[in-house]
């Protein structure tokens, strides 16, 4: 059984940073690929960022690219969200998820994402 808890979400000013965390357990963690996403209130789930199972190749939404870095320790099964300089539209509940491709590249699509943690709250005050 897969699983994947995030952590770090709360309130902040907007100009400040947040650190989320996401903890995989139930799979050799370090071999798949990890994304983050997020849903504002009232939309669609987006994409945020993406990392490949060795740490290499992030990629970002044009909207969090230059504020945001994933990253991933491999030794702890936990993938981060840096998130510096936010703004209030990055106001949403965040989620973390895996791919079943193991050794698999990263990857943009919701569809291509099989396990997905119970999500962060994420509130940017202006």
């Amino acid at each position: 059984q897969v699983q994947l808890v995030e952590s770090g979400g709360g309130l902040v000013q907007a100009g400040g940073s947040l650190r989320l965390s996401c903890a995989g357990s139930g799979r050799i963690f370090s071999s798949y690929p990890m994304g983050w996403f997020r849903q504002p209130p009232g939309k669609e789930r987006e994409f945020v960022a993406t990392i490949n199972w060795s740490g290499s190749s992030p990629l970002y939404a044009d909207s969090v690219k230059g504020r945001f870095t994933i990253s991933r320790d491999n030794a702890k099964n936990t993938v981060y969200l840096q998130m510096n300089s936010l703004k209030p539209e990055d106001t949403a509940v965040y989620y973390c998820a895996t791919t079943p491709q193991r050794y698999g590249l990263e990857s943009r699509s919701i569809g291509d994402y099989d396990y997905w943690g119970q999500g962060t709250q994420v509130t940017v005050s202006s």
